[in-house]
């Protein structure tokens, strides 16, 4: 599939912001935090713009020539001695600090500090980034895809496997493992497809849907098939 893929800076950040916005008004995981499409549309875009300064700051985005799709990418590090305490390490604990408007924020984490930028009287902002922390590996370096996002007339495409294997590529070559969380079940399938495979136990969230943890070892290289 020809598309380019290039390396988004700063001055994509409006493009991304907005694309992940709209591709995930309908996402089940975007409607139990946000729940009801007025208050999302009012809402979402300060999550999704959370999410990109922090991939921006500390690990890339990777979009799509034509602006139509983007994926947000963290590298993490093995952490032995945080596993071995029975501590959990999130990327979002990556997210810079952001300026509060109310006495004492700064002492807050940075799940709180979260909630307080984008979002304040929503507990599930903050409940969100909490759950998925508590299922985050940490004991391996890994590419983590924090979220894809393809434009919502562009869907079904294969432009988020275009974007997703092309860091699953150097994975391979670099002997990397790949992590996500799957928000659908739709995409759950799609990232079996690219190697993924389910952790075992999904994430329930509280009256809502689920969520699948899912994994991928670096993959050998293919054989050259003989002519």
């Amino acid at each position: 599939m020809g598309v380019g893929v290039r390396r988004a800076g700063e001055n994509d950040r409006e493009q991304v912001v907005r694309l992940l916005d709209e591709a995930f008004q309908s996402d089940p995981v975007s409607s139990w935090v946000f729940p009801g499409a007025e208050y999302r549309r009012a809402t979402h875009h300060r999550l999704m713009a959370a999410f990109t300064d922090a991939a921006l700051a500390e690990g890339y985005v990777d979009i799509t020539e034509d602006g139509s799709a983007c994926a947000l990418w963290l590298s993490v590090p093995a952490r032995e001695e945080h596993e071995a305490a029975g501590e959990q390490i999130h990327p979002v604990e990556q997210v810079p600090a952001v300026e509060q408007g109310t006495a004492g924020a700064q002492d807050k984490d940075d799940f709180a500090r979260i909630r307080e930028a984008v979002d304040p009287d929503n507990e599930r902002v903050e409940l969100i980034g909490r759950l998925t922390a508590g299922i985050h590996p940490s004991g391996r370096a890994h590419e983590y895809l924090w979220m894809i996002g393809v434009a919502p007339d562009r869907q079904g495409e294969g432009l988020g496997s275009v974007l997703i294997g092309a860091v699953l590529d150097r994975c391979d070559r670099e002997g990397l493992a790949a992590y996500l969380e799957a928000s659908s079940a739709r995409s759950k399938e799609l990232y079996e497809r690219l190697g993924f495979e389910f952790t075992g136990t999904a994430l329930q969230l509280p009256d809502g849907p689920l969520m699948w943890p899912m994994w991928r070892e670096p993959q050998p290289p293919q054989p050259h098939q003989p002519h």
